[in-house]
């Protein structure tokens, strides 16, 4: 088996770790640029951690918090452009993944001119500011990959940008910033961890490193699905303590560093779709189509189907539909039409190419159909 392994971010991990760790933002420049969404990174604590630790090191900072959930290309040149004027040298973005994403687009451009229309061509200069970042939800694994993803107005959808030179220098993770996060938002960015893992195994890249990490996020994050179903039942945030809020962490980070390796596959595809025209939750979207395709695998593979349903625990990909059913609820009404149109955008992606088993068009408008039931 042929493969490359790299993943130079640093992460620091523990309760308090951005402050008892503020000596390393030293070393990233002598002005940072905040970038963070308007609210949460303020209520849950994360801010004002990074603010005290830049103190403590005499760092000054300026603060871009306009950043919304899905990020838009608009969005990136504004806070480049703040950056730039305010001679920041270094990007520390605090969030969940629209922030993360958004600040790597950010650094990007603080350090070198490109317009729009290469902005997702892939061709850069080896020119980024040093990045820290703090992840204060448990799904997107942005800390340690490469990709930034956007919302693509142009092409209705949401586009990648993808180079080496994306990865953070640093990452952060400290559990105690989700405490108090809503069940929603908990489920579904735990189940967006757990579409990376699965998919980093479906992946033509996939290596018996990722492999290994890939089943190790699978069996923690489903080991926490007795817990989503009762904090569900009773719509309590308080069911998830401590030590589940660093297991879904720790295993978004792992699932974060498989992707990093492996890419995403038809999951990904077909879920920007659901994202971008009907403003479903991305790991909502991930979560609803996942089941479908590993029913398709199981047809094609069924062995690679049945090791993936065995790191979950369970007896059959059937009864991983009736639980993201269950964790869901309610669907989304989408048209036959629509879901014709998602399936011709899908099946010109990347992602379908980077899938063991790779799908029809017909294959994905089927999946569509039964996922949406």
């Amino acid at each position: 088996m042929n493969y490359i392994q790299y993943m130079p971010t640093k992460v620091i991990t523990g309760n308090e770790c951005v402050v008892n760790n503020s000596n390393l933002f030293k070393s990233l420049g002598k002005k940072a640029l905040i970038v963070t969404g308007t609210h949460s990174a303020k209520a849950n604590g994360s801010e004002q951690d990074v603010k005290s630790a830049l103190d403590a090191q005499e760092i000054e900072y300026v603060v871009f918090d306009k950043v919304m959930s899905n990020p838009t290309i608009s969005c990136v040149y504004e806070g480049a452009s703040v950056a730039k004027a305010n001679g920041a040298d270094f990007v520390i973005a605090i969030g969940g993944g629209s922030p993360m994403d958004a600040g790597k687009a950010i650094a990007l451009l603080a350090a070198q001119d490109i317009d729009e229309e290469s902005l997702f061509s892939g061709q850069y200069e080896n020119k980024v500011l040093p990045m820290a970042f703090i992840p204060t939800t448990a799904g997107t694994g942005s800390e340690v990959t490469q990709y930034s993803i956007l919302t693509n107005d142009r092409a209705q959808t949401k586009t990648s940008i993808a180079t080496e030179i994306l990865f953070p220098t640093v990452a952060f993770l400290d559990p105690k910033y989700m405490e108090k996060l809503g069940v929603t938002t908990t489920i579904n960015t735990a189940i967006d961890a757990l579409s990376h893992a699965v998919e980093g195994m479906l992946s033509v890249k996939a290596s018996t490193i990722t492999n290994a990490l890939a089943s190790e996020s699978i069996r923690m994050i489903m080991s926490c699905v007795p817990k989503m179903k009762k904090a569900l039942e009773f719509s309590l945030s308080a069911q998830f303590d401590l030590q589940d809020r660093e297991q879904l962490l720790q295993a978004s980070f792992m699932a974060g560093v498989v992707i990093a390796q492996t890419g995403t596959t038809a999951v990904h595809a077909m879920g920007y779709s659901l994202t971008y025209f009907k403003d479903i939750d991305h790991g909502r979207a991930n979560g609803i189509l996942l089941g479908e395709y590993l029913k398709l695998v199981e047809k094609e593979q069924p062995e690679l189907s049945k090791r993936i349903i065995g790191a979950m625990s369970l007896s059959s990909v059937d009864e991983l539909i009736r639980i993201t059913n269950e964790l869901f609820g309610e669907k989304e009404k989408i048209t036959a039409e629509e879901f014709d149109k998602y399936s011709k955008m899908a099946i010109q992606t990347r992602n379908i190419v980077n899938c063991v088993v790779k799908p029809t068009e017909e294959n994905i408008k089927e999946m569509f159909t039964k996922s949406f039931l």
